[in-house]
């Protein structure tokens, strides 16, 4: 989606992956390296072919981002995968610029999660520091007799002690920013996971406006602190009270801005591609209310009945495999905003 967006506006773009069935691969406009991150000649040919990089997720090696960075400007910069990459650094990170975070305690050994538990109580969830994603890695505890199959799911992988946060919901704000400071932000989204996958994002969400504008304060905070360039998105819990608690950054586009494709003149992904080629951003206005429908597994199979829906877009990503938790496309439903005569 982000070489489809560069190529809307005349830009050229060539892939680093360590995957040959990549869907960008079939999109591209340059050259694809199918090489590892780690394989410092492919990092030099692949620079060379670049005035400007970027990446799309955080678990890429930050010494790969490193090596990059020193031949080519790199937008966003490795601080930004520095602080996300790792869910310990993360929640440090937003503890320390005053942005409220769930009780969390890090731990690698048994002993560790045994003194996190006394101090965080359960619930709580035993999460991988590194690598997890839609729900993986993962395990919860719902009493202390669970700590030992938590800790054995795990395979004694450096992880950090979550708190459970009692919410009404949990919405995301997707902004992007440009080089010179200056940021664009959409409409908060309002998400529903299931297994803990993203189901729908829906925007408007059901929140007050105050709730909706401090929001977008703390995520524009952490983007100004990280020095981040490009697109960015940060979710948030909302308290009862209507209290904010940040449940974690994604320094790229993000699944919960994929409404944004249909429903906004300029979608995050070619905001994101003007703020790294140093264009102007685009509007982020909403022309409509939306829902977008993650496609999961085999729900992507009934895509004709949804090719055929009024009021509706269908994105369908071109992986060649259908799995169980796989997102293979997403449907979103929009509702026009009607403007009074």
């Amino acid at each position: 989606m982000l070489a489809m967006a560069a190529a809307r506006l005349g830009l050229r773009t060539a892939i680093l992956t360590p995957k040959g069935d990549t869907p960008a691969v079939d999109v591209a406009g340059e050259t694809v390296f199918c090489e590892s991150y780690d394989d410092a000649d492919a990092l030099k040919r692949f620079a060379g072919l670049c005035d400007i990089i970027t990446y799309e997720f955080e678990n890429i090696p930050v010494a790969a981002i490193a090596a990059l960075s020193a031949a080519r400007p790199m937008r966003p910069g490795a601080r930004s995968l520095e602080m996300t990459c790792d869910r310990l650094t993360e929640k440090r990170f937003i503890e320390g610029l005053g942005i409220p975070v769930a009780p969390f305690a890090p731990v690698e050994t048994r002993a560790e999660l045994d003194a996190a538990l006394a101090t965080i109580g359960t619930p709580a969830i035993l999460k991988t520091r590194r690598l997890g994603y839609d729900g993986k890695g993962q395990a919860r505890i719902l009493k202390p007799a669970d700590a030992e199959s938590a800790f054995a799911a795990l395979a004694g992988a450096p992880a950090v002690l979550e708190g459970f946060i009692d919410f009404d919901c949990e919405i995301s704000v997707v902004l992007t920013r440009d080089p010179d400071g200056r940021a664009v932000t959409y409409d908060v989204a309002e998400n529903a996971h299931r297994g803990g996958i993203l189901a729908t994002s829906t925007v408007p969400a059901s929140i007050r406006e105050g709730t909706a504008a401090e929001a977008r304060k703390a995520a524009l905070v952490i983007a100004e602190a990280l020095g981040h360039i490009g697109t960015l998105a940060v979710e948030f819990f909302v308290t009862p009270a209507g209290g904010l608690i940040v449940n974690e950054i994604a320094p790229r586009v993000h699944n919960s801005g994929h409404w944004t494709l249909d429903a906004c003149t300029v979608s995050q992904f070619e905001n994101h591609i003007r703020a790294v080629a140093g264009w102007p951003l685009g509007d982020t206005a909403r022309h409509s209310n939306a829902v977008m429908e993650n496609l999961i597994g085999a729900e992507a199979d009934g895509w004709e009945g949804m090719a055929s829906a009024r009021h509706a877009a269908l994105h369908l990503y071109g992986k060649a495999e259908s799995r169980p938790g796989r997102k293979m496309g997403h449907l979103t439903r929009l509702f026009p905003r009607l403007k009074s005569s």
